[in-house]
C-alpha cells in the first residue's frame, strides 16, 4: 500500500504499469475510491505509468474536517504529482476529478500535457442543490441518498446486476465528512471562465445514460476548450469505466496515440 505523507494529509495512491513509462494520472468521482478504475487499467497499453489516488475524505486517504475548497483538492493533486516526480502527464478526471483536472491545467500546465474530462463539466449542479444534499447526508447519512445516486450513476441494465451492491456499499461506507466536504468544494466551483482559456489537447467523454452530468452539459464544457474532442459512450451512466471499460479504453488509447503519449 502506497501512502504519500504530505504533512497535513496522507494520500493513498497506486501505480500500475511501467514506472519509467509515460504517466497517466486518474482522479475519480465523489463517493468512489481508486477501485473505480480497476476494469480499465488492465485494458490500457503496456508501457504506461498508470497512477491513481484517493482524494482526501475518500478511500484510504485522510479525512480531515470539511468543508473542502476546490483549490485544496487541486493542491492535493499538485503535491501528489510533485511528490511522485510526475511531469507532462495525461490527467484523466471523472466528475469532481474532472474539475480537479481543469483547475490543475489552469494552475500548473507544466504538470499536464493533455487531459481527459469524463462525465464532468466546468460547473456541476447548483449551490442550492449541493447545500440540500449536504444537509441530508449530515442529518440522515449517505444511505438516505444512495438509491437515487445509483440511478444517476448507472444504466438500468447494470443496476440489475449483483455488482451494483458493491458500488452502493462503496458509497455508503464513505465518511460523511469526506462526502460532504467534497460536495462543498463542487458547490463552490465555477470554472467556465478559466477553462475557456485552456488550449491543451483534451478528450471529453460522456455517458448517454448519465443522470449526474448529462451529455449536453458535458458537451457544453467540450465547447469551451479549443480543439477538444467530444465522444459519447452509449449505454453508460456516470461511471463508464465501470460499465463500459472496453469502449473507454479504446477511446483513451486512441487519444494517447493521437498525441504521441506512449
Amino acid at each position: 500500500m502506497n501512502i504519500l505523507d504530505l504533512g497535513d494529509i496522507q494520500l493513498h495512491w497506486r501505480e500500475d504499469g511501467d514506472p519509467a513509462g509515460a504517466p497517466v494520472v486518474f482522479a475519480n468521482s465523489l463517493g468512489t475510491d481508486l477501485r473505480m478504475w480497476d476494469k480499465l487499467v488492465p485494458r490500457l497499453p503496456q508501457g504506461l505509468r498508470l497512477i491513481r489516488y484517493d482524494k482526501r475524505g475518500h478511500g484510504l486517504s485522510s479525512c480531515p474536517a470539511g468543508p473542502y475548497g476546490m483549490g485544496t483538492l487541486v493542491r492535493d493533486a499538485e503535491r501528489l504529482l510533485d511528490g511522485l516526480g510526475v511531469r507532462d502527464c495525461v490527467f484523466v478526471g471523472l466528475s469532481v476529478g474532472g474539475l480537479i483536472a481543469q483547475g490543475l491545467a489552469v494552475k500548473r500546465l507544466d504538470l499536464l500535457r493533455a487531459m481527459v474530462l469524463s462525465n464532468t463539466a466546468a460547473k456541476i449542479g447548483t449551490q442550492q442543490m449541493w447545500a440540500d444534499r449536504i444537509a441530508t447526508v449530515r442529518k440522515d447519512g449517505i444511505e438516505a441518498i444512495a438509491d437515487g445516486l445509483m440511478e444517476r450513476w448507472f444504466s438500468k441494465p447494470f443496476r440489475a446486476t449483483p455488482e451494483l451492491r458493491g458500488w452502493r456499499n462503496m458509497l455508503t461506507r464513505q465518511p460523511v465528512e469526506g462526502y460532504a466536504g467534497t460536495a462543498a468544494a463542487i458547490a463552490g466551483t465555477d470554472f467556465i471562465t478559466p477553462t475557456s482559456g485552456l488550449t491543451l489537447p483534451t478528450l471529453v467523454l460522456a455517458g448517454s445514460e448519465d443522470g449526474a452530468t448529462p451529455p449536453d452539459l458535458v458537451r457544453e464544457t467540450a465547447g469551451l476548450i479549443r480543439g477538444a474532442r467530444f465522444e459519447l459512450i452509449r449505454g453508460a451512466g456516470h461511471l463508464p469505466p465501470v460499465e463500459k471499460p472496453g469502449e473507454y479504453a479504446t477511446l483513451l488509447t486512441g487519444f494517447l496515440n493521437a498525441i504521441g503519449h506512449h
